[in-house]
């Protein structure tokens, strides 16, 4: 329930706090007083509308903060929300912020963690529900009427089960419709993958091969280069011209050492390495003449190197950066073709697990009808009841239940019909205000003090089906007289048995009822005003009603103290009749 209520520097509001009970909670006071106000800020903390109009003149800033106290089981049911957002619950506390700047910059908080408007409306919407006279009316919402019926036959769990059902079609029939492709496109798409995979097979790639490709191309390029290399070593280190040659001369050297070491033993080991230098270059003059005797002098090979390169790199060009993406692409191309080789037989699977699945969602689907059907039987006959007691006994309600024909929809029968998510029905109310009226879309009902008692009929049979914690109601007396007043304010504070109720009313019966009776006024500071709130005791209470019947009589005060012994009799149990006694 909304348990306090924050709000600075809105509209004629310099600063307003108000603590609200649960139960029946009315607001009154004189027109302009600011009543309306306070509920334009209840809705701008629930995520409606901002505008910088709504900043008190003067002010950079405009906060109103609600505070919220959760049952467990709205706890559990926002906890996900919550927990997605890394938002902590402060016990059983949840604290909204709306903050609009003179910039037109606004921010919205939630138990002070900054969240997007978007994500502050959902959650605002789960605790409040506004009843006005404009958009707020969500029981004038078509759409909204199939989740309230469902609510109130307790269809949720059977919907949800069927919602799965249809969401296992949608993606069976995804992969039919993949596998329907026009004929032509298929054939030009089988073209490509056919060419693309010859191309890759025609060269045959192995992803080891390039690197061994670049090293013989560049062998092969400077094959003369490398022989004439090669020969210039081999001549120095071992050669019968003239001039000495590297062996030749380490030769002589060790011959040296060994002679020198027979005279001076310190020498030994300077002769031992001269001998396996010697010996190593005698191992590289035999490793030099056998690489020049290979050494391939071929330009054709080449060449065959140089194109095999070309055909590698065209591959990498077209069909990835390597040669291991140019092979995953080819698999991919021959995982395709495979697929749709074998369509036919995997669309004839797919078309049968279609059609039983529509057998399924049908049967589940009619199941479902039927229970609303006599749901609806019972809410209609209950609405009614209600606005007999509101002085609309020729009023007759509907709840329509519509169902359209589709080739393609699911088997109900002997029929196909159209289905979504929710099944097979379209739901919509109706009424007809009064006697000899066709029903009519509610959403197109007469106005004033029809709409505000159909809306109360309405939520006193769905309040069971309703989870919504706190009902506002402003002005819902609109068009209503007293005679009618005792009436709706014994209905809204019954109403409150399951919700929190607050009420803003200019009618005294209906604030009879109260459970806790707050007056708006306003004041004048200097050359500014400002709105209070007040909640009234028992006699300020006779004071105010006093003043809604419109006089300031004693005659006027006995009917306000007659008002309140009257509602307070009829909530204790008591009868009218003892009421009056």
């Amino acid at each position: 329930m909304l348990s306090e209520l924050r709000i600075t520097d809105f509209a004629i509001i310099d600063h307003l706090e108000v603590q609200f009970a649960a139960g029946f909670n009315v607001i009154t006071g004189e027109t302009g007083a600011g009543k309306s106000i306070i509920i334009d800020a209840v809705d701008l903390v629930l995520g409606g509308r901002a505008d910088s109009d709504f900043i008190r003149a003067g002010s950079e800033r405009a906060i109103v903060e609600a505070v919220f106290k959760l049952s467990a089981d709205l706890q559990a049911a926002l906890m996900p929300l919550l927990n997605a957002e890394h938002i902590e619950l402060s016990g059983d506390e949840l604290t909204l912020t709306r903050e609009l700047r003179a910039n037109g910059r606004n921010i919205c908080r939630i138990n002070g963690s900054t969240v997007s408007l978007q994500f502050h409306r959902e959650i605002g919407q789960r605790l409040v529900d506004i009843h006005g006279q404009g958009e707020h009316l969500s029981l004038l919402r078509t759409p909204e009427h199939l989740y309230l019926l469902d609510r109130y036959a307790s269809l949720e769990v059977s919907r949800a089960q069927l919602a799965e059902l249809v969401g296992q079609l949608s993606a069976l029939r995804a992969e039919i419709a993949h596998l329907q492709q026009d004929e032509a496109a298929l054939a030009r798409r089988i073209d490509m993958l056919n060419y693309q995979l010859e191309e890759i097979r025609a060269v045959a790639p192995r992803p080891e091969e390039e690197a061994a490709l670049r090293a013989e191309s560049e062998r092969l390029a400077n094959a003369e280069q490398i022989a004439a290399l090669s020969a210039e070593a081999s001549r120095l280190l071992d050669s019968d011209d003239d001039v000495p040659s590297a062996l030749s001369l380490l030769n002589q050297i060790a011959a040296l050492l060994h002679k020198l070491a027979r005279l001076d033993p310190r020498m030994a080991e300077h002769a031992a390495s001269a001998e396996s230098a010697v010996a190593q270059v005698e191992d590289i003059a035999r490793a030099l003449s056998h690489y020049i005797e290979n050494i391939e002098h071929n330009p054709n090979r080449l060449y065959e190197v140089e194109e095999r390169l070309d055909a590698l790199n065209r591959l990498k060009r077209k069909y990835g950066g390597s040669l291991e993406a140019v092979l995953a692409f080819a698999a991919r191309c021959e995982a395709e073709l495979q697929h749709i080789t074998h369509s036919e037989a995997r669309l004839a699977q797919l078309q049968a697990e279609e059609e039983a699945l529509l057998h399924k969602i049908g049967e589940r689907a009619a199941q479902i009808s039927a229970a609303r059907r006599q749901a609806a039987e019972k809410l209609s006959a209950s609405v009614v009841r209600e606005l007999a007691e509101l002085r609309m006994d020729g009023a007759r309600f509907e709840v329509s239940l519509r169902q359209e024909d589709d080739p393609n929809g699911c088997f109900v029968g002997e029929r196909r019909l159209k289905f979504d998510a929710t099944g097979i029905d379209t739901v919509e109310f109706l009424l007809a205000a009064n006697r000899g009226e066709p029903l009519r879309p509610l959403a197109k009902v007469a106005s004033g003090g029809e709409t505000a008692r159909i809306m109360l009929a309405l939520k006193t049979v769905l309040s069971r089906a309703d989870h919504t914690p706190t009902l506002i109601f402003d002005e819902i007396d609109q068009g209503i007289g007293g005679r009618v007043g005792s009436v709706v304010g014994q209905k809204l504070w019954k109403l409150s048995e399951g919700h929190q109720v607050l009420c803003v009313t200019h009618l005294a019966h209906i604030a009879g009822f109260a459970d806790k009776h707050f007056r708006v006024s306003k004041r004048h500071n200097g050359e500014r005003t400002i709105a209070l709130i007040a909640e009234l005791n028992d006699r300020a209470r006779v004071d105010e009603i006093a003043e809604m019947l419109g006089a300031e009589t004693l005659s006027a005060r006995q009917s306000a103290h007659d008002i309140l012994v009257l509602a307070r009799n009829i909530k204790e149990g008591k009868s009218v009749q003892e009421s009056l006694l």
